[in-house]
């Protein structure tokens, strides 16, 4: 028996709202698109030195990483949260929006107002600066009152779980997981002794927090995994009880964190250890039965049309570069780029299938079809480049090249470390073509909207 994974879509202002923070997502992308052109270049051997500002990196990674791995992904979740939330409250849902777009322009004018001293915390790094910092702490009062909202006005799944019942059930448990995180951030602020030297403060302010809100990550990539699979024409060998089952394992993980926090002080390495593992752990049993089921199901259908040919490359490769991403943390041996190259594959897996989910959303929401055959295209050009990018980094990280360093403090003296980062350039730069690509095919499709005809075809409303 075949289930349909897929969430209806309101025709009140839940679209409309679910519309504007789409908008967000796909702006955001843009603007660490700008800025990871710019590190790429920075990076690579012979450009990079032609760049006058070392001190421009570190500042231009800080802003890259915070709208693609934290406002990006925020916002696109933001989009189904708001689908899948009750026909309540509107306000509030549009205040949160209001002041997540207020803290993101903060934060992304911050430099250009004199923001700098840049630290790479892990996860969040930051500006250690006022502005950047009250850019950061709005955004984070946006999401926490989305995140509030979603949690107040979330559906009931129902005695007899159907395919959309899950879907549901996994955004309300990344709902919760991003309100843990924010609230791990908090404990970690009351907690932290001021006089620690501000590279280890934020270290340590971020750690626990960043962990769950990665894990967060992954609940959100298991939703669009779901989703995709029933766009693509897939029969999954996985109940929705199963499914169910797995996000509840998430879940479970992530409300083991009050028990970490009162087991040991937030300066413990105890601490920190223990929720990387406890993270890894509850990671690999929720998200490994669901990826195989994948995985096994897509070698078993051929695609019949552009949509379920786009939705099963998204499938494909956010499988792939996620795997790669994971394999590649049991290789870190130091502090060198070998770290960034897991969280690289692992976090481009999420926004793999957060951009194939994308391409099924815009229909649904009531927009004229995107060029699909280009979209396979774009997935494909973004995977490779990302997959580039990231063996580079662990050709150069085996050759001692440490992380969050360019130019001449890369050491690039050798004929190994210069051909391991430039594989690593050539690989950025075409996964930033295909993140272009992207954000081309969907602005193309949010500016032509579909006659009201075909709307009504296509959204459902729900009660």
């Amino acid at each position: 028996m075949s289930f349909k994974y897929v969430l209806e879509v309101p025709s009140d202002y839940r679209s409309k709202l679910a519309v504007v923070w789409f908008w967000l997502a796909v702006l955001t992308l843009l603007g660490a698109g700008i800025f990871a052109v710019l590190l790429v270049l920075a990076r690579t051997p012979t450009i990079g030195e032609l760049i006058p500002f070392v001190d421009f990196f570190h500042t231009g990674l800080v802003i890259h990483v915070n709208l693609s791995s934290l406002v990006w992904i925020l916002s696109f979740a933001s989009v189904l949260w708001t689908l899948n939330s009750r026909p309540i409250f509107s306000w509030v849902a549009k205040s949160s929006f209001a002041i997540v777009l207020t803290g993101t322009l903060i934060i992304v004018i911050s430099p250009f107002l004199g923001s700098a001293n840049a630290l790479m915390s892990n996860y969040i790094p930051v500006l250690d600066d006022t502005l950047f910092l009250t850019g950061l702490v709005i955004f984070a009062a946006g999401i926490g009152l989305q995140v509030t909202f979603s949690m107040s006005a979330m559906f009931k799944v129902g005695e007899e779980i159907s395919g959309q019942g899950v879907i549901r059930f996994g955004l309300n448990c990344a709902a919760i997981g991003v309100f843990v995180a924010l609230a791990a951030f908090i404990w970690s602020y009351v907690t932290l002794p001021i006089q620690l030297a501000n590279e280890v403060y934020y270290e340590l302010l971020f750690w626990s927090g960043g962990h769950v809100l990665q894990f967060t990550y992954t609940l959100l990539m298991m939703v669009a995994w779901l989703w995709l699979s029933s766009s693509a024409g897939l029969s999954l060998p996985l109940s929705p009880r199963v499914a169910l089952f797995l996000f509840g394992v998430g879940l479970l993980s992530i409300f083991m964190t009050p028990l970490v926090y009162y087991a040991y002080d937030v300066t413990d390495v105890s601490h920190r250890e223990t929720f990387t593992m406890l993270m890894s752990f509850g990671g690999s049993l929720a998200i490994f039965p669901l990826s195989m089921a994948v995985l096994l199901s897509l070698f078993q259908i051929k695609p019949e049309s552009p949509i379920q040919s786009s939705a099963h490359t998204a499938l494909l490769t956010s499988l792939l570069l996620f795997g790669v991403g994971g394999i590649m943390g049991f290789m870190i041996d130091g502090n060198n780029v070998k770290i960034p190259a897991h969280y690289h594959g692992c976090i481009v897996g999420v926004s793999l299938a957060l951009m194939g989910l994308s391409y099924q959303l815009l229909d649904a929401l009531g927009f004229k079809r995107v060029n699909f055959k280009l979209s396979k295209i774009q997935l494909w050009l973004y995977a490779a480049g990302q997959f580039l990018h990231i063996a580079g980094l662990v050709w150069s990280g085996g050759y001692g090249v440490q992380r969050k360093v360019a130019g001449a403090a890369q050491g690039l003296d050798s004929i190994e470390r210069i051909a391991g980062m430039g594989l690593m350039g050539l690989g950025g730069l075409l996964s930033v073509i295909g993140g272009f690509f992207f954000i081309m095919i969907v602005l193309k499709a949010l500016l032509n909207k579909k006659d009201d005809h075909m709307q009504n075809n296509n959204v459902h409303s729900y009660n």
